[in-house]
């Protein structure tokens, strides 16, 4: 049963990242990035990681993409505004593309598959306990790093976002 669920949520996952690329409108794509968030959220219930689903919920399908749209409309992108992309710069993609494409292929065809069976099999993998332990022994200073970049960041949101005095209110 678990193995149909897996293989079920990787062709939604498939789908929906696949359309994110190739939607012509970007609140379709941003829409099709939460449903991908949703079925990523799905493999990590799936690998026993509940505060991972759990955090992959509240923070990216819920204050990123708010955000992503917030910025989508903000920015108001209409085809007759939008320059031409010259055929240099699409070319430009693809090569990109297909570098990140080989390298991907490169470094997951050396990657070894670690089973996991009865004898080694434990459920306290993904909780939250052990989680902390980790994160507050072993990575507590890159976790303190990131939250005084992440203090930073809303610092500055808020000073660019700040209205001068005698400015215009649209």
């Amino acid at each position: 049963m678990a193995a149909q669920l897996f293989y079920f949520l990787t062709t939604l996952a498939i789908f929906s990242a696949a359309m994110v690329v190739f939607s012509r409108n970007p609140v379709n794509s941003v829409l099709y990035l939460i449903f991908m968030f949703f079925c990523l959220t799905g493999h990590y219930i799936l690998l026993n990681a509940q505060f991972l689903a759990i955090v992959n919920i509240i923070v990216y399908a819920g204050a990123i993409m708010v955000l992503f749209l917030f910025v989508i409309m903000f920015l108001n992108l209409r085809k007759d505004t939008e320059p031409k992309q010259p055929p240099l710069m699409k070319f430009t993609a693809l090569f990109s593309g297909g570098l990140l494409l080989l390298v991907m292929v490169a470094v997951l065809s050396k990657a070894d598959m670690v089973e996991s069976t009865d004898a080694t099999f434990t459920s306290q993998i993904g909780l939250v306990e052990n989680l902390g332990k980790v994160l507050y022994t072993q990575y507590l200073l890159p976790f303190e790093l990131a939250s005084i970049l992440f203090l930073v960041a809303m610092v500055g949101a808020v000073m660019l976002g700040k209205r001068e005095t005698g400015e215009r209110h649209f």
